[in-house]
């Protein structure tokens, strides 16, 4: 993997945790829906993993609650978003 490629990649997790946390902020969104977030953000924040599994980690976590009805439709639309930028992150 080039530098450039994994510069992008970094950029394109801080972007994703940026995302999450604007998700675990909002009191708006239920509590389960945060606390996946919380998981989320967990999962990416684990060094311990390389960069490309941290981001399978939290698309799976996510996509488990981007299925729930209660969910309103701008954390909907955030939770797609956070998931479709992660799912381009490749080790």
């Amino acid at each position: 993997m080039s530098v450039d490629t994994a510069q992008a990649n970094e950029a394109k997790v801080k972007y994703a945790m940026a995302l999450l946390t604007s998700i675990i902020n909002d009191a708006g969104i239920p509590r389960n829906i945060r606390r996946a977030a919380v998981n989320a953000l967990t999962q990416l924040r684990d060094t311990k993993l390389s960069l490309g599994v941290r981001a399978a980690n939290a698309v799976s976590v996510l996509d488990e609650v981007s299925q729930d009805p209660n969910m309103p439709f701008h954390a909907r639309t955030k939770i797609w978003q956070v998931i479709s930028i992660l799912e381009t992150v490749k080790d």
